[in-house]
């Protein structure tokens, strides 16, 4: 939506789009309304026609020049700090550690090196088929909305065979569009396995969800599967001390 705002000046012609006037007027019950199909059409006009250098050159403008509006602070300093102590802790005890989101993919990548330890070739997300060209500087790939692949629930263990080549060891999720990976993974017959779920329960630090989440991430198959399949299930308000790290984001509670 924030690129929608930027780009719309040099694109007259979008006003007319009723879902396009519905971000610039703010109308988010009537950009919700459009569901899926106007979700793509938002994507579609954010996130195609340019190379992946110009696209990755949009997302780290917008990382750099955003805040979210509760914590006032960049995005990138919002990972969570439990999260980012378990990814070096496991790196330091051997283990590959890889991003599987239904984010997507390009969008990622520019910064889940900084963010969280995580390589641009270590991490899995929604795509689309982007198409090779040879330019004046050497080459390119310019982003489509050909081949569109939304990495989610099912999806997510079909894309870890296809870009990891193996079975996860440990998986690690927050909703319901995860507990087939989480499902995949314990189900690994050549290893022991672990699966872990965090439950946002924590109103006053982060936000409290499980059935009624405020965008994405329902959580409630994952919930009612969790003692049988021996997945532990971590609550956000009792069991972390920090959500947030007070060094990158002082404003957060």
């Amino acid at each position: 939506m924030d690129e929608i705002k930027r780009l719309a000046p040099e694109h007259p012609e979008w006003k007319a789009d009723p879902i396009v006037a519905a971000v610039l007027n703010n109308d988010l019950k009537a950009v919700a309304k459009s569901g899926e199909k106007g979700l793509a059409k938002l994507v579609g006009l954010t996130h195609s026609g340019m190379t992946t250098t110009e696209f990755a050159e949009r997302v780290t403008r917008w990382v750099n020049s955003s805040k979210d509006p509760r914590f006032g602070c960049h995005y990138d300093q919002l990972g969570y700090l439990p999260m980012k102590q378990l990814l070096g802790y496991l790196r330091d005890n051997g283990f590959q550690t890889w991003i599987v989101s239904g984010g997507g993919v390009d969008f990622m990548r520019v910064m889940s090196e900084q963010m969280y330890g995580i390589p641009p070739q270590q991490v899995i997300g929604s795509f689309t088929l982007g198409e090779f060209a040879l330019n004046g500087e050497g080459s390119e790939i310019r982003k489509t909305m050909n081949g569109a692949y939304f990495d989610d629930s099912k999806a997510k263990p079909a894309a870890i065979h296809l870009f990891m080549g193996q079975r996860p060891v440990g998986a690690f999720g927050n909703s319901d569009g995860d507990v087939p990976m989480l499902q995949y993974t314990s189900t690994n017959p050549d290893y022991h396995t672990f699966g872990l779920l965090v439950h946002h329960t924590d109103a006053k630090r982060e936000y409290a969800y499980d059935s009624h989440p405020p965008a994405s991430g329902k959580l409630i198959d994952g919930l009612a599967q969790a003692k049988a399949r021996g997945w532990v299930v971590v609550d956000m308000k009792s069991d972390w001390n920090q959500v947030f790290d007070p060094a990158l984001c002082q404003n957060a509670p």
